[in-house]
Formats: C-alpha cells, sequence, structure tokens
C-alpha cells in the first residue's frame, strides 16, 4: 500500500518501479539532481531511485518522457543508405565481426566487438572517452558505471554484467565535460539517453557514437542468489564473477572470498532455452532487445541461440553485426582499416531470425503484451517506429490473444509488484 504522506509527485515516480518498468539506468537521478533522487541498491537486489530531498511535478514530468522503462525512442537521423526490416529495424550492414586481437576475441563475451570499437577509439581520439559499464569494486555481482580513457581502461571494463548497474546516473555532469565520447550499454541505456536527447541537445553534440549489446535481459537477484547457492557460493561470500569470456561463450567463473574458484557452463547458468530464464518483468515485455537506436549492435550468433557446452570453451566467438547508420558503418570501416575489428560473411536479417529466435518472439508479441498490461491499468510501455502494430498484423489472433492474456494474468498475480524503493 501506498505511504499516505507521500506526495504526488513522489507517488508518480515510485509508480514505475512498483509495476515494475524500471529499468536501473540511473537517468533519473541525473535528471532530478542527486539532493533530490540516488540510485541505491535495494533488499530486492536491484538498483532503484529513492527520493531522498524535495522532489517536483515539473522534474517527474521530466523523468516520464526520458524513463526507457515507459518510453522506448529511437531517435535515428532519416539515412539514404539504410533499408528497413518488420522485426529487426533500421539496418545499412549485417555483418560477422570480431576483434582483430586474438587474446581480447578469446576472453571476450562473444567476439569482443564492442571491446575492438572502444580500444578503436580511445586510440584515434575520435571521442576523448567511452562511458560504459564494469565490474563493480564494491558489489561483485553488478556493474557500475566507467570512463575508459585508454586501452587499459578499456579492457578492464570488458565482459557482459548480467546484473544491475546504473550508467547514466551523472550523464548530465559527463556532458558538462564538454568533451566527445562514446556510450556503450544496453538497449534500454540506449533509449534512455535517446530520450534525454530530446530535452538536452548536448547529447547529440557529444555522445558520437552510441553501441548496444543485444540484450535477452539478466537473472532476477533470486534466481542469481540460488545459482550461486548451487554452485556453493552464498551470495554473502562472493568476491568475484566473470559470467563468461574465455571461449564463447566460455565458463562462469565464481570466487569466493577465500579465494577459491568455480567454474559452471553457460546452460548451467541460464538454464536450456528461454523458458527457463528467470529474468525481471520488464524484460519479459520488452519491445526493444535489439539496440535500435545505437549506431551499431552486436549480438551472440549461436544456431537457434542454443550454447554447446562441450566446445564453448574453444570458440573464439564472433558478433552478429547490425550497422543501423551511416556514422556507424564509418565507424566500423574505420576500425577495420586501422586493424582493430576484422569481418567475415555479409549476413541478413534472417540470419539474425536463426541467431536470437527469442527476439523475434518479442517483436511478435510485443503489442499484445503491452495492450495486456494497460488493459490491466498498468502504465504500459510507448515505443513510437517500432513497428509493433505492423509486426502484430502478421500473426494469428490466437498468438495475439494468448499473449495479451498472459501478461494480464502476470500482472493481476502481482508478478511485476516491487517494494517502494527505500
Amino acid at each position: 500500500m501506498l505511504d499516505r504522506c507521500r506526495s504526488a509527485a513522489k507517488d508518480r515516480l515510485y509508480r514505475i518501479v512498483e509495476e515494475g518498468m524500471c529499468t536501473g539506468c540511473g537517468l533519473c537521478q541525473s535528471v532530478a539532481g542527486e539532493d533530490s533522487i540516488q540510485i541505491r541498491t535495494q533488499a530486492t537486489g536491484y538498483k532503484r531511485p529513492v527520493v531522498v530531498g524535495d522532489l517536483s511535478d515539473e522534474t517527474v514530468d521530466t523523468i516520464y518522457q526520458v524513463c526507457p522503462g515507459i518510453n522506448v525512442s529511437q531517435h535515428l537521423p532519416a539515412d539514404a543508405s539504410a533499408s528497413e526490416d518488420l522485426i529487426w529495424g533500421r539496418n545499412v550492414r549485417n555483418v560477422m565481426a570480431w576483434t582483430a586481437q586474438p587474446d581480447v576475441r578469446f576472453k571476450a563475451s562473444t567476439g569482443g566487438v564492442m571491446t575492438g570499437l572502444a580500444q578503436y577509439l580511445v586510440a584515434s581520439g575520435d571521442v576523448d572517452f567511452i562511458l560504459h559499464v564494469k565490474a563493480s569494486d564494491s558489489e561483485p555481482a553488478f556493474g557500475e558505471r566507467h570512463l575508459s580513457f585508454t586501452n587499459a581502461d578499456v579492457i578492464e571494463a570488458s565482459g557482459s554484467r548480467y546484473g544491475p548497474a546504473a550508467p547514466l546516473l551523472d550523464i548530465g555532469p559527463l556532458l558538462d565535460r564538454g568533451q566527445a565520447f562514446a556510450f556503450i550499454g544496453k538497449p534500454c541505456d540506449v533509449s534512455a539517453l535517446n530520450n534525454y536527447a530530446r530535452i538536452d541537445p548536448r547529447v547529440d553534440e557529444l555522445v558520437r557514437y552510441k553501441l548496444a549489446i543485444v540484450c535477452g535481459g539478466y537473472l532476477t537477484p533470486d534466481s542469481f542468489n540460488g545459482f550461486l547457492e548451487q554452485a556453493g557460493v552464498p551470495r554473502k561470500d562472493l568476491a568475484r564473477i566473470r559470467y563468461r569470456g574465455n571461449g564463447c561463450p566460455g565458463p562462469v567463473e565464481i570466487e569466493n572470498a577465500q579465494g577459491e574458484v568455480f567454474f559452471r557452463s553457460y546452460n548451467d547458468f541460464w538454464g536450456e532455452g528461454e523458458t527457463n530464464w528467470s529474468i525481471p518483468f520488464r524484460c519479459k515485455i520488452c519491445p526493444n532487445g535489439i539496440g535500435e537506436g545505437a549506431d551499431i549492435a552486436a549480438a551472440d550468433s549461436w544456431p537457434d541461440c542454443q550454447v554447446d557446452s562441450a566446445t564453448e570453451k574453444d570458440d573464439p566467438g564472433s558478433n552478429a553485426v547490425i550497422v543501423r547508420t551511416s556514422s556507424g558503418n564509418d565507424l566500423m570501416n574505420a576500425a577495420v582499416e586501422a586493424g582493430f575489428i576484422e569481418t567475415g560473411d555479409e549476413i541478413t536479417p534472417r540470419d539474425m531470425d536463426f541467431f536470437q529466435p527469442h527476439q523475434v518472439l518479442k517483436k511478435q508479441a510485443g503489442m499484445a503484451r503491452i495492450e495486456g498490461l494497460v488493459e490491466e491499468g498498468g502504465l504500459g510501455i510507448r515505443c513510437k517506429g517500432h513497428r509493433l502494430a505492423q509486426i502484430a498484423d502478421t500473426m494469428d489472433e490466437d498468438f495475439l490473444k494468448r499473449q495479451r492474456d498472459g501478461t494480464r494474468r502476470r500482472f493481476r498475480a502481482g508478478d511485476s509488484e516491487e517494494p517502494t524503493p527505500v
């Protein structure tokens, strides 16, 4: 039950969290200021905004405009060189690629394309720094906002983080620097940055490139803690975790407080197939896990998204890359010419269907799931430009009804509910 002493502004802010729509990007802290909102780790294990000072209705109006939990934005410029796929959206080019450095490629989460592009950007001076995420120094399972100015900084931040992070919690002060930078993050983080560009023109001026990982979500904190227990490392004893790498995807490497190291396969971590994925409610209804709105999006490329545990330790890894803008294409070409990225076969959106079938399903179900949420009184998600209505028109009505009704049922059952942040 809502605290009767809360202001209307607090109620509106906390509604995003309480309905399970917060993605934990941290942008609301930057919009409101740290004296008003702070991102804090909750007992649930998520990072959520906490109101710590005065909060005006006008500020919450702005947060409602930019929050990626309820607004999914593209913000791409017109581009005559790009084509449009119904499922995968804007693309200038689709290609297999990987970092040109074999050791970095092997240690990377997949083919290391994001690491290679970041290395090129800092080496070339094309940007002053990279804004991305690295493993948290204080919360081993989490990520934290990180700035990379050198190659060593980039390598320190390489590798996937399947846990909460808040990369945009101080985007305002970073823009105040007046320096050009690139951003690497989840699709929802890119949406947040694109939303923010509509109220702060410095984003378009200073964020030279937006790069996204194609994202299927991450384990809920409860499920993650259960995985650690099964691995013999209670959460309180966790000192370090490497979610993947040293192969593709490579083993999960867990170190406890006593320095003992345990290894588990990627399939041990996630389970076999998407039906076993225990991910946050907002991730289940995400209409854009594919990085629309980014200049470049990089994806895993396993056949039918199935990992072979017998070969993952030896697979060097290759990314399936969607280049969405001309500036993204120029970046890829420059990184290849400079020896930081290597490319392989050109691919098509139908290859992406094969690599990422769960992303196809999310697009096909997106409109019905959002409709079900709104029909139950939820906030829903505004996602103009993502073709959800057109995609829904191609689907069987029974399929859409199942998706709509399933979301309504989960919402009524409280699957989306989170406690008020403290």
